[in-house]
């Protein structure tokens, strides 16, 4: 990595560093998802809410950066109220891996807590039920009394597997793991284009597990590309290839990677909310930028060391570009990475700071200063 990027990170940091002494003190009891008025909200009122696991991991984050306390405090308080989901069972859904993984999962690796450990157990349990035996894969979301979304399965959920793997790693049970390479197996036949860019949302028949239909998902329309979906899809195989050293993984990373950077570099490095929308109105999501860019560095630390500073280039124009045009560092406002954007229709959700923006971006600023803690 050059010298140019590392001192980047560096000085990044120290802005970070700067900016979350502010916003942990301001936020000792709450688990935000997004800022108003400068402010994070908190969602311990919709405590199945999926983002819910990203301020405690971005806590841990600096708790492992820093050593200092009231970071792992105000984590361990996030986790425990946690707990209150699991018994709200009917609440929970594909996305217990971002809930449970870098909350209870990162306690655990880096203290031994051992309630930590059940935790992320219990959600690897929770999530391999989800897993259709007949179709091969896992089913997102949870709406009742609608036959086809019991068929769905989204590229998110590629992410959501780094628990299942977990899991088997610390059982010694291959039973999760087999559960993570049949979805991964299923998603890369079905999500991935030839092109490398990703559908969001397949349709399978729950019966069978033969596809159905796709659907455009958060993104622009069916057949577009939804940002967001192909940052989890380059992270997620990235991730499936370093716990079972499969090929066909790190292949379709790659191809995602490098459909990702050809689409990003043409909006100067800041991505757009889908590559295939209209030109106008310029949609933005900067979470998209931020999982791709620590993704990106992931893949680096992969592949032949030929191939290993281009997608560490890459991640650092979108880092560099995003800390320049959309990171807000004034110490009175909560948040630091603005412009993410939920979906592209509505205007809800658009352009605004959310948790998992500061996650990632935080967790790419960290790889690039050079920690290679394998956090997923």
């Amino acid at each position: 990595m050059s010298d140019e990027l590392k001192g980047f990170a560096e000085q990044t940091f120290e802005k970070i560093q700067q900016k979350m002494s502010a916003v942990v003190l301001r936020n000792t009891e709450n688990i935000p998802y997004t800022s108003i008025d400068g402010r994070f909200n908190d969602y311990r009122d919709n405590i199945c809410k999926w983002t819910n696991g990203f301020w405690a991991g971005l806590l841990w984050l600096m708790y492992r950066e820093t050593g200092e306390s009231i970071y792992r405090g105000t984590a361990e308080r996030a986790e425990q109220t946690l707990d209150h989901a699991f018994r709200e069972f009917d609440g929970l859904h594909h996305d217990v891996g971002f809930m449970w993984h870098i909350s209870a999962g990162l306690d655990y690796r880096l203290t031994g807590n051992p309630q930590s450990r059940v935790r992320a157990l219990i959600a690897a349990n929770l999530l391999a039920g989800r897993f259709n035996v007949e179709g091969n894969y896992i089913r997102a979301w949870n709406e009742r009394n609608n036959e086809q979304n019991i068929g769905w399965a989204i590229i998110d959920s590629m992410m959501n597997l780094a628990l299942l793997y977990w899991a088997s790693e610390e059982t010694g049970d291959p039973r999760f793991s087999y559960i993570a390479v049949r979805h991964a197996n299923k998603t890369m036949k079905h999500h991935l284009r030839g092109d490398g860019s990703c559908r969001h949302i397949v349709v399978y028949d729950p019966k069978t597990g033969e596809e159905l239909d796709n659907l455009g998902g958060q993104g622009y329309e069916k057949g577009s590309s939804w940002s967001r979906g192909q940052a989890w899809g380059l992270y997620g195989f990235t991730i499936s290839y370093e716990h079972t050293k499969d090929m066909r993984y790190l292949d379709a990373a790659r191809k995602i990677a490098n459909y990702f950077i050809c689409c990003v570099r043409c909006t100067d490095w800041l991505p757009l909310c889908d590559f295939r929308s209209p030109k106008e109105p310029v949609i933005y999501d900067s979470t998209a930028g931020a999982i791709a860019a620590s993704g990106l560095l992931e893949l680096s630390r992969n592949v032949p060391e030929t191939e290993r500073e281009m997608y560490e280039s890459a991640a650092g124009e979108i880092l560099k570009a995003m800390e320049k045009h959309f990171c807000d560092w004034d110490m009175e406002r909560d948040g630091i990475l603005q412009m993410g954007t939920e979906r592209y229709h509505g205007e809800a959700g658009r352009h605004i700071p959310i948790i998992y923006g500061d996650y990632y971006f935080i967790e790419a600023i960290t790889k690039l200063k050079g920690n290679i803690m394998q956090i997923w």
